[in-house]
């Protein structure tokens, strides 16, 4: 019998932490389909993690679309944090705590009034977490406005060519999810990373097992080389998100799985 979503995780093998856009929602209806069977088919052997740029309510309206609740939600680029279990909200408490503190009450309004002065960047019309969200279509400007909200304390995150997050200091997705694993007690060996733009990399740089999905952001590529901990996936969004799994979660492969991938 299948285990009920929001069931204790630690006495399972596999944790999936997975970006959403195209990621795990990334591909054809059929290789979607190949993905969701497979995690449905080892539920009570996988945790999985929704890691995205989106909210948390897009969160939970896409896994009432798909039919596949995942057990942890880090959201807004690693700037909130939900869980299914009720009991598991307690134990990611610190994580919430620590979230709130790197993000002062003065911070949104201060951001704000800077970027008055940069025109160019423009408000994304929905966001949450502690963050503040523009789009920018002009490189150099977005540059330019990034290096000087960093010497105000702040952490810029450009990804995809158009996306501007500004965030708190420190804090992104693969900060925020090293947070959750420790207090969740999972393990960081049998964690598995997916994603395929900038705003995955930290994630990546965490040193956990990652897949870059072929339709992986240039830049990321880039960024990605030398990088002995990521299998460049030659498949395409859920497609390399399973094929990358399915030899992570091979007990008797999962050492060898990327020099073997």
């Amino acid at each position: 019998m299948a285990r009920q979503p929001g069931a204790p995780a630690t006495s399972r093998r596999t944790v999936l932490a997975t970006d959403l856009d195209g990621t795990f929602v990334g591909g054809s209806e059929e290789q979607r389909a190949s993905l969701y069977g497979w995690i449905r088919e080892h539920r009570d052997d996988v945790v999985l993690m929704f890691v995205s740029g989106r909210g948390q309510a897009h969160m939970r309206e896409l896994a009432d679309g798909i039919g596949l609740r995942p057990d942890y939600c880090i959201g807004d680029v690693g700037t909130s944090v939900e869980a299914a279990d009720p009991q598991a909200r307690e134990v990611i408490a610190p994580v919430l705590h620590w979230l709130s503190d790197t993000w002062p009450a003065y911070a949104p309004r201060r951001i704000e009034e800077f970027m008055q002065r940069h025109p160019r960047l423009r408000p994304q019309e929905v966001t949450g977490g502690l963050r503040k969200s523009y789009l920018y279509d002009d490189e150099p400007a977005a540059l330019r406005a990034a290096g000087e909200l960093r010497t105000m304390g702040f952490d810029v995150l450009l990804s995809d060519g158009q996306y501007f997050d500004v965030l708190p200091r420190g804090v992104q997705k693969g900060p925020t999810l090293l947070r959750v694993l420790r207090a969740l007690g999972l393990p960081s060996q049998r964690t598995l990373v997916a994603g395929d733009t900038l705003n995955d990399l930290s994630m990546f740089r965490t040193g956990l097992h990652g897949v870059a999905v072929a339709n992986r952001e240039p830049a990321l590529a880039r960024a990605l080389r030398g990088c002995s901990n990521v299998y460049l996936s030659p498949l395409p969004g859920a497609a390399g998100v399973l094929d990358a799994l399915r030899r992570f979660h091979n007990p008797s492969g999962a050492q060898s799985w990327l020099r073997n991938s």
